[in-house]
C-alpha cells in the first residue's frame, strides 16, 4: 500500500532529520511511528501526505509515486489527522466533518445524500454527533480531537495518517480511540499509519513499529521486536520497567525519584 525507499530530508543539510529510511506498509496494516522529541515522526507522517517532498528517494502509493497524484485524488487516497489546533473559524462539528467529502463532490459543489449518510456514520462512530452543532471553538481539546478524526473517517479513504491522535484525551477516550481505530482496520481494511508517543498502545494495538532514533537512524519491525528495555533506553534515555499481562508486554518509565522500597526489587503487579 505504501512503500518508502531510501528517504533522505532536512531543513538544513548539517542536521538531517532522516537518513535512508525505507519501509512497506502492506494493505490493512497498523503501523506505528513512535521515537524520542525531534526525531522526524511528524515530518515524516508530512511527507507520507506530500505536504513536505524528499530531498531524496521515494513515497510510493499503491505502487504509484506520491508526487504523481493531483491534491484531488491523492485526498481520496489519505486522510490525515494532524495534532490539536484551536480553530479560527466559527465552524460546527458537522460543517467540519462535512468538509472532508469535499474530493466527491461533483461539479455543482453540493454534498449529497451518499456524503451526508457517511457524515452520520463517521460522528455516531466517534461519539461526536450528540455535539454536531455546536462550533469548533466551544468545544474542549479532546472533544476537538475527536472530531477530526471523525472527519478522516468521512473522507473514506484506504490510508489514514494519524499525528499523535490520543494527544489531549484522558485514559478512557484514549483506549476508546484506537479500539475505534483497530475496528476500522479489521472490519473496513483501513491501512493506519499512527504516530505516538505512548509505546503501551501501541504495543496493544500496532502489527508494525517504526522506531525513528533522533540521529537519522531508525529500526522497523514488530512491536516486541523493537520494544526492548535496552533499546528503549538507549533511544529515549530513561530506564524502564517491563511487566506482562497475558501476553502484552508494557512499560513504565523509572525516574530518579520513584518510590521504591529499599528492602525489595521491583515486581510486576501481573505476570
Amino acid at each position: 500500500m505504501i512503500k518508502v525507499q531510501n528517504l533522505d530530508f532536512w531543513y538544513t543539510p548539517e542536521s538531517p532529520i532522516l537518513k535512508g529510511v525505507s519501509f512497506t506498509v502492506q494493505r490493512g496494516e497498523f503501523l506505528a511511528i513512535v521515537g524520542p522529541n525531534g526525531a522526524g515522526k511528524t515530518t515524516l507522517l508530512n511527507l507520507l501526505s506530500k505536504t513536505l517532498m524528499p530531498k531524496s528517494g521515494t513515497v510510493k502509493i499503491e505502487a504509484k509515486a506520491i508526487e504523481l497524484y493531483s491534491n484531488k485524488n491523492l485526498a481520496k487516497k489519505v486522510a490525515i489527522v494532524r495534532q490539536e489546533f484551536v480553530p479560527v473559524f466559527g465552524f460546527s462539528v458537522v460543517e467540519t466533518v462535512m468538509m472532508a467529502r469535499t474530493p466527491y463532490y461533483s461539479s455543482i459543489g453540493f454534498e449529497t445524500d451518499t456524503d451526508r449518510k457517511i457524515v452520520n456514520e463517521a460522528l455516531e462512530a466517534t461519539n461526536t454527533s450528540r455535539f454536531a452543532s455546536r462550533t469548533l471553538g466551544s468545544l474542549s481539546a479532546g472533544e476537538r480531537q475527536c472530531v477530526f478524526i471523525a472527519r478522516a473517517l468521512a473522507q473514506n479513504t484506504p490510508i489514514l495518517l494519524l499525528d499523535e491522535p490520543t494527544n489531549f484525551l484522558d485514559l478512557k477516550n484514549q483506549v476508546a480511540v484506537y479500539d475505534l481505530l483497530k475496528a476500522a482496520q479489521i472490519e473496513k481494511g483501513k491501512t493506519i499509519i499512527s504516530v505516538t508517543h505512548d509505546i503501551n498502545l501501541a504495543t496493544q494495538y500496532c502489527d508494525e513499529t517504526l522506531l525513528l532514533t533522533g540521529s537519522g537512524g531508525y529500526l522497523h519491525g514488530s512491536p516486541k521486536d523493537i520494544f526492548l528495555t535496552e533499546c528503549i533506553k538507549e533511544v529515549f534515555g530513561v530506564d524502564v520497567f517491563k511487566g506482562k499481562i497475558g501476553q502484552e508486554s508494557f512499560f513504565i518509565p523509572i525516574g530518579k525519584y520513584a518510590k521504591k522500597s529499599p528492602s525489595a526489587p521491583v515486581k510486576p503487579a501481573l505476570s
